[in-house]
């Protein structure tokens, strides 16, 4: 007998029909999870918002775990490249502690903005479906990726570690923040003591420019 591959059609192999189908997909999965949350949506809402059958959207996505982590790395993507871009605008002057300290301020306001998806990128962590944690892990490359752009200036021996650190410091403190264990200003704040605490060391110290030097 031959076995029926149930697989979801992975994403580089989707024509432009294909791909639109599964954007509608997740833009119906984001608008749904900030009107009525997490636990309540369910696909056949996802579908009916979307226009695409049921049937055809375990095509693109094996669970409801799957959309979901789909759905948050893809605007979690969207706003790093949005937290990148600001600070390679008037602010790239600034040095790798200040740049990385704005970088997660501005994501954790973001998510302030939107505490639905907080408790969305929460809850697909402990998602045990091997297509979810396959989104989560890109969503993960994305943070260093991301962390790499703003502290270019840490040494490729350490920068892996320090984009580690930071990334597992944001997701602990919004996870914190979520489940009630700290208020949102407290876990803002020890996530930049985080970021200042792994960059002092690759951060340069210019002289004030007026400040007047020993001659000996």
């Amino acid at each position: 007998m031959t076995k029926v591959d149930l697989s979801p059609r992975p994403v580089e192999a989707m024509s432009p029909r294909q791909l639109e189908r599964r954007d509608n997909l997740i833009a119906a999965a984001l608008a749904l999870v900030n009107e009525i949350g997490v636990e309540r949506l369910q696909m056949k809402q996802v579908c009916e918002r979307s226009g695409v059958a049921l049937g055809t959207a375990y095509r693109y996505f094996s669970s409801k775990d799957h959309l979901l982590a789909a759905a948050i790395a893809e605007w979690h993507r969207l706003l790093l490249a949005d937290l990148v871009a600001e600070l390679r605008g008037p602010r790239a002057g600034l040095g790798a502690t200040d740049r990385a300290v704005r970088f997660v301020r501005g994501g954790m306001r973001a998510y302030q903005r939107q505490p639905e998806l907080a408790r969305l990128r929460v809850a697909v962590a402990a998602s045990t479906d091997p297509f979810a944690s396959e989104a989560l892990q890109g969503m993960a490359r994305a943070d260093s990726t991301a962390l790499q752009a703003v502290t270019a200036e840490v040494p490729a021996a350490a920068s892996e570690l320090v984009r580690h650190i930071v990334a597992h410091a944001w997701q602990g403190e919004l996870t914190a923040w979520v489940t009630g264990r700290t208020t949102l200003g407290d876990a803002r704040r020890r996530l930049e003591d985080v970021v200042r605490l792994v960059l002092a060391p690759y951060e340069t110290h210019y002289p004030a420019p007026y400040e007047v030097q020993s001659t000996g």
